[in-house]
């Protein structure tokens, strides 16, 4: 019956989940309600922090159709995360069966006789009765066109924030230590805990806010929408429905949703996605006339396949240009969290968690703890019930051991090293919204950084060209700014093989077309608004060169007036990254014949040029710039046949233009790396950190960048991975080529694995994921460069490589990183604007640098997290053995020795042993990820049993002494010859608790030893934070304390003994003690140094 019943909604998918139904019972919950009550309200906490167990203990099992309550199963790294949704039923909008059943989980799902639906991460799913399941069904069901991202309130978020299990546990502790009168710490903890839920929520509530500002910014806008009879109406965004036919005003504008355009042309900045704030022309949907036959005629449209028509959610329309008087016409296909706007911010707002080995060994070993003190508990009771101790005291004392062995204190003592290392980050200008992640950097050995802006500086230069004229080089130049050129082939190549356009009078286009144009000289112009609205969509962009580069030549005829020499471009072919190409055919004005010009990767340019054209040393030439770090770009040219006319070039296929072509030479450009690049990186490499370039710029300029910066070395080899999916019966198929080389292999074997590199673009990595899952995993092992990569397929990678067990950084600036930059474990944005609101740590500094000083503060921070936790949890054992042994005498330490203890010795040690700075430089070795590990578990535990050894040592050993007597009020063993007249004391205060005798005095002095000895042990320095003795606040605190218990204990001064309630024992047993203690620092210190060396080795 389960498995019959056991749904899963996006099968195949990254969000796939098993869905189980599940109906409310009532005798069920009159049951949990009775238990709420009987537990005072910890069992409703329970459940809540149990969703799973909520849903199990109110409701039983039912099938997914009759369901009112199903419980989601997302598989999240081999884990469950379960999340209840809850069904509500719904008859013309009006609820007719409601319930507050685990409010933080619920999520409405609508009945009414035709429609049930519930929604979960923004998307709803609606029950299909054909397939018996839930689907998302938006072909059907639109809502509201909004990306709307709702600001909690702060009440809602205090409560989230509040029924924490640590800040329950802290409520308790404190009505506790209230019962028993000890209230200077409880406030402590009280006023610790306000600060800490205070700061939170502030942070919470300021990332909410950006978000939706961000969100909001654009998202409700007036749209003309086409309705029938060619009607022309105004509505507000919110209300577009896949289908609509949106008008693109002229003046541009920000796309409220994803559509397709269907007449028209835009220029269209689509850095929102991109990353790339480069401008790029989208063209009207081809629509195939009747007697045309081919795959696109009858193909259906695919967002992926038809990327250059379709114009996406949150893109800038710069400008439009429509033609014979029609409008610039869209249809919408996409609205709400379906766009690509909408998939990015779901991303940011629902993130897969992050796991951490640290967090999940802390709570294994706070159950280790707990187990402890269950010991404890039992024990206190049996001991007490058999002195005949009063019920209220048993029961203060045995759950005040709890509070004993786990401390309340621990989430504050651990949250210390992070705060401190935030300021430090801050103060070299990375600012963090997540605190938590900082300790997760301290593992990153994987970093993955975005190419433009980030790596480089943004756009290409031109270092130079090399003209080619009868199939030999000539000598490289700078420029081809000159007279003599101006008429080349070459030039003219230059000047027409691009896609450049005019916005609002400015040249806009691919940063290296720009370059390579402005190099000429050259002016271009285009057709206005005006005629193109009276002309057809042929209307020529010109290219002529400026007057100034003419040769003073005498006119002989109109035609051959230099000073109307200009070409005009009939036809281009736009850049295919599949092909490595562009070509363009344009006709010189007064020509009859037209010219193919052509520009691309100089291998795939050489193989479409006849032999006889292209030099011998071609390959040795290419192979001199590349391994140079240099981009080079291939030219040339064809005179077409003069039977090819304006209007058959309009329809004429590209290989015909393609092919036998005149090899004209090289431009040579140079992708300008950022000057901190190569030293961070080499940083990195030293550190045994790998390093991935993963950017939406093309694949050959990603794998120069990356060779020219030391992310690739020069003697290693490039593998590109080109991966084909499924295509007419044919199953998908990789085939592998070397970047450097233009052959084709299907099976490459380096010699040794370190040398070489995988890169592919967005459309292999998205088959390779789909077809070939167990290839995926090897690629990105090796995988270097990753070009063309969309938003969500750079999040994709980082879980890839999250999935090989690599720690991953990423490092970017544009808002197409918000995914990845969430989603990796410790992500750095170098933009203060989208990006920032979704990565964990933004930096002021517009360069890499930021990324080895974020590592080396998070390997400080993490270890610092260790430190502390083993000396909390060494705190919390020493004293739960103090506590035990006195216990033992119906005895106890004191109020104000458990104050001294936990103000003036652990929180100031604590919080000054936290201030450790990160070491000056990153080191090959990582710090550990774990607490349950082989050396550190042998480090607490052979401390703690040093602290036990010791401890009984000293309680047995007091009891044998010759002067040891039962402790009382007129006990004097400091003074043996003097005798008390019992007669004159009869007003001394009876102890009640028996605070005050010779065991407690010597367990509260060694003990206060011990927890300064183990701090000092500790307390580690290099080789991920500098040593302790630069720590001046901790050297101060440990020395101050030092000192003043040495004082108290050879010099007793009588108000503070009365304070600490400590009794006064001979000199002699001080000077034993005095050696206990010392016996104990050198034997931990023995200890540790051993641990360590044993760590090291490993």
């Amino acid at each position: 019956m389960e498995k019959e019943d056991l749904k899963v909604l996006n099968k195949g998918e990254e969000e796939e989940m098993e869905l189980q139904g599940y109906r409310l019972c009532r005798w069920r919950l009159a049951l949990v309600g009775l238990g709420v009550l009987c537990t005072g309200g910890f069992l409703l906490l329970l459940l809540y922090w149990m969703p799973e167990w909520c849903v199990k203990s109110t409701c039983t099992r039912t099938t997914a159709r009759d369901a009112e309550v199903v419980l989601l199963r997302s598989t999240v790294g081999g884990q469950y995360s379960c999340i209840a949704s809850l069904i509500k039923y719904s008859k013309s909008v009006k609820e007719c069966f409601k319930t507050t059943l685990c409010l933080t989980f619920v999520h409405l799902l609508f009945c009414s006789p035709q429609i049930r639906y519930f929604t979960f991460h923004s998307t709803k799913y609606y029950w299909n009765d054909e397939v018996q399941n839930f689907e998302v069904l938006t072909r059907l069901f639109f809502g509201v066109n909004e990306i709307a991202v709702k600001v909690p309130s702060v009440f809602k978020l205090l409560i989230k924030e509040v029924l924490n299990p640590f800040y329950i546990f802290q409520l308790f502790s404190v009505i506790l230590w209230s019962a028993d009168e000890y209230y200077y710490y409880a406030v402590a903890i009280v006023f610790m805990s306000v600060i800490s839920i205070a700061t939170s929520l502030y942070t919470i509530k300021k990332q909410y806010v950006m978000l939706h500002d961000m969100v909001a910014a654009h998202s409700i806008v007036r749209v003309s929408v086409c309705r029938a009879n060619n009607d022309i109406e105004e509505i507000l965004s919110t209300d577009l429905v896949p289908g609509d036919v949106i008008v693109i005003p002229s003046n541009g504008t920000i796309m409220p949703c994803d559509a397709v355009l269907v007449s028209g042309t835009c220029i269209v900045n689509e850095s929102m996605l991109t990353g790339e704030s480069v401008p790029v022309t989208k063209t009207n949907l081809p629509n195939p006339g009747p007697g045309e036959r081919g795959e696109e005629a009858y193909s259906a449209y695919n967002t992926e396949e038809h990327k250059r028509h379709t114009l996406f959610c949150g893109t800038n329309v710069i400008q439009t240009r429509f033609y014979t008087g029609e409008l610039v016409k869209a249809v919408v296909v996409r609205t709400g969290f379906s766009t690509a706007k909408g998939q990015l911010v779901r991303s940011i707002l629902y993130p897969k968690p992050t796991d951490f080995k640290l967090y999940r060994d802390a709570y294994l070993f706070l159950l280790c703890l707990v187990a402890v003190a269950g010991i404890g508990f039992v024990y206190s009771i049996v001991l007490s019930i058999m002195n005949k101790v009063p019920a209220k005291t048993i029961i203060i004392e045995s759950l005040d051991i709890i509070t004993i062995t786990v401390p309340p204190a621990l989430p504050a003592a651990m949250t210390a090293g992070i705060v401190y290392a935030q300021r430090r980050l801050k103060r070299i200008g990375i600012f963090c919204i997540s605190p938590q992640r900082i300790n997760i950097c301290g593992q990153i050995n994987l970093v993955c950084f975005d190419k433009t802006g980030t790596l480089t500086e943004d756009g290409l230069d031109l270092w130079g060209v090399q003209r080619v004229e009868n199939g030999s080089f000539h000598l490289s130049e700078e420029n081809a700014y000159k007279e003599n050129l101006v008429k080349s082939q070459f030039v003219a190549c230059m000047a027409t093989c691009h896609s450049l356009t005019k916005i609002e009078g400015q040249l806009s286009g691919d940063p290296l077309d720009l370059k390579m144009f402005e190099a000429t000289g050259w002016i271009l112009e285009e057709a206005t608004e005006e005629e193109t609205s009276l002309h057809n969509r042929i209307m020529p962009t010109v290219v002529r060169p400026p007057k100034q580069l003419l040769p003073p030549e005498p006119a002989v005829s109109p035609e051959q007036d230099m000073s109307a020499y200009e070409i005009g471009i009939v036809r281009q072919f736009p850049f295919s990254s599949a092909l490595q190409r562009m070509s363009v055919v344009a006709r010189l004005l007064g020509e009859k014949r037209m010219d193919a010009y052509m520009k691309g990767a100089p291998e795939v340019v050489a193989g479409l040029c006849k032999k006889e054209t292209v030099p011998e040393n071609f390959a040795e030439v290419l192979e001199g710039y590349t391994k140079q770090g240099f981009r080079v770009i291939a030219l040339a040219h064809r005179r077409l046949e003069s039977k090819l006319t304006w209007h058959k070039v309009q329809n004429i296929n590209r290989d015909h233009i393609e092919a036998n072509m005149e090899f004209l030479g090289l431009i040579i450009m140079q992708n300008k790396l950022k000057p901190e690049t190569p030293g961070v990186l080499q940083d990195l490499h030293r550190a045994n950190i790998r390093t991935v370039m993963v950017t939406g710029d093309n694949m050959l300029t990603a794998i120069s960048v990356a060779r020219d910066c030391g992310m690739i070395p020069p003697q290693d080899t490039v593998i590109i991975a080109d991966a084909i999916p499924p295509h007419d019966g044919q199953a998908a198929k990789i085939t592998w080529r070397y970047a450097d080389k233009p052959t084709k292999t299907s099976r490459l074997e380096p010699k040794t694995q370190e040398l070489y590199h995988f890169a592919m673009n967005g459309k292999s990595f998205a088959v390779i994921a789909e077809h070939f899952p167990d290839m995926l995993q090897k690629l990105v092992l090796h995988g270097t460069v990753f070009a063309r990569m969309a938003p969500d397929q750079k999040t994709q990678l980082i879980e890839a490589l999250q999935g090989v067990d690599y720690f991953v950084g990423m490092c970017g600036d544009g808002a197409n990183d918000c995914g990845a930059l969430k989603r990796a474990h410790g992500g750095i944005s170098l933009s203060e604007l989208e990006a920032s609101v979704a990565s964990p740590f933004t930096s002021r500094t517009p360069n890499i640098s930021c990324v080895p000083s974020l590592i080396r503060e998070g390997r400080a921070a993490l270890i610092t997290s260790f430190c502390v936790f083993k000396f909390m949890a060494l705190y919390s054992i020493i004293q739960y053995i103090s506590v035990t042994l006195l216990y033992s005498i119906l005895s106890n330490l004191g109020d104000f020795q458990f104050l001294f203890i936990d103000i003036a010795i652990i929180l100031l040690i604590v919080f000054t042993m936290s201030l450790n700075p990160a070491w000056k430089e990153l080191v090959s070795r990582r710090p550990p990820s774990g607490l349950i590990s082989g050396p550190l578990l042998f480090s607490v535990l052979t401390q703690i049993l040093i602290c036990l050894g010791f401890q009984t040592i000293t309680f047995l050993w007091v009891r044998q002494q010759p002067w040891y007597t039962v402790w009382m009020p007129l006990t004097d063993v400091c003074n043996l010859t003097s005798h008390i007249n019992v007669s004159d004391h009869n007003d001394t205060e009876i102890d009640d608790h028996n605070i005050q005798n010779f065991e407690n005095t010597s367990l509260f002095y060694v003990s206060c030893f011990q927890y300064l000895i183990v701090a000092i042990v500790f307390s580690k320095g290099k080789p991920f934070r500098q040593p302790s003795y630069k720590n001046w606040p901790f050297v101060v605190s440990a020395v101050s304390l030092y000192i003043f218990l040495l004082f108290i204990m050879f010099h007793p001064i009588e108000s503070i003994d009365e304070f600490l309630e400590i009794v006064c024992v001979p000199f002699d047993w001080r000077l034993k003690l005095f050696f206990i203690i010392l016996v104990n620092a050198a034997v931990s210190v023995l200890v540790e140094v051993s641990t360590v060396c044993i760590i090291l080795r490993l």
